[in-house]
């Protein structure tokens, strides 16, 4: 009777096939070890389970020209199949093969823009009064300032901010986790949005805040979440304990 040998069986019958089942199980393991993120090289493994993006930090999206241009060689030296203007204001460098990526980061002289893992991932910062005719307040200097501070801090779970100079709220601060609205009398803080698979509205914390209020405000925000949630992003710890009893523990 004929033997139906599955592919995954291992066969000795002669050394070809045993070097084949061996090549075969190398190309395994390799597949399997690719098929995840690389967080400690700030490499997202893209959906050929092949190759890797890499987004380098550019905080608040802005960059000189020189700088584009390091990332626009980098992409070409190594073969990137593209390069992705991300939703939070970076620029990915799409379809880095694994072996390149030491290089890629060697040759950007740039740090990974924290995209992935449970961390305060890069702010999110409009116009503001810098570049915008619509701007109330200095969204680019208050969202520069929270992303030194917090840009890839270790939290609970991840953690989202969003800075706009006005109400047109171009950064999306209603759907953050930590969100500023610039208004003619300050700004206005709002905590515990979320635009993910049960998004949410933020609720308003405070409002008519200088920048150092909003500041110090968001620093209350922050620790008093990493010191008393779970796993879980800041608007569910807020649904848990309630909203009252929140402002009661952060509000000064």
């Amino acid at each position: 009777m004929l033997e139906v040998r599955s592919p995954y069986q291992v066969c000795y019958c002669n050394r070809h096939c045993t070097g084949r089942i061996q090549k075969r199980n190398s190309v395994i393991r390799r597949m399997k070890s690719m098929s995840k993120d690389m967080l400690e090289k700030g490499a997202i493994v893209q959906r050929d389970k092949e190759t890797f993006a890499i987004a380098p930090h550019i905080p608040g999206g802005i960059i000189d020209p020189a700088g584009l241009r390091k990332i626009a060689d980098v992409a070409e030296k190594y073969n990137a199949k593209a390069l992705k203007i991300t939703s939070a204001q970076r620029i990915a460098i799409v379809g880095i093969d694994p072996q390149d990526i030491d290089g890629a980061w060697a040759d950007l002289g740039m740090s990974p823009g924290a995209a992935i893992g449970l961390c305060v991932r890069s702010v999110k910062i409009c116009p503001g009064t810098t570049f915008c005719k619509r701007g109330q307040q200095d969204s680019v200097g208050v969202g520069l300032k929270l992303d030194e501070i917090y840009h890839g801090m270790q939290l609970p779970w991840k953690f989202k901010m969003g800075v706009s100079g006005c109400v047109n709220s171009c950064a999306e601060p209603a759907i953050k986790d930590v969100g500023l609205i610039g208004t003619p009398k300050g700004w206005r803080l709002l905590v515990g949005g979320c635009g993910a698979g049960k998004p949410r509205i933020g609720q308003m914390l405070a409002e008519n805040l200088s920048d150092e209020e909003a500041l110090s405000l968001i620093e209350r925000v922050v620790n008093y979440y990493k010191d008393h949630a779970k796993k879980q992003r800041l608007g569910e710890f807020i649904e848990e304990i309630g909203f009252d009893k929140f402002k009661q523990e952060v509000l000064p």
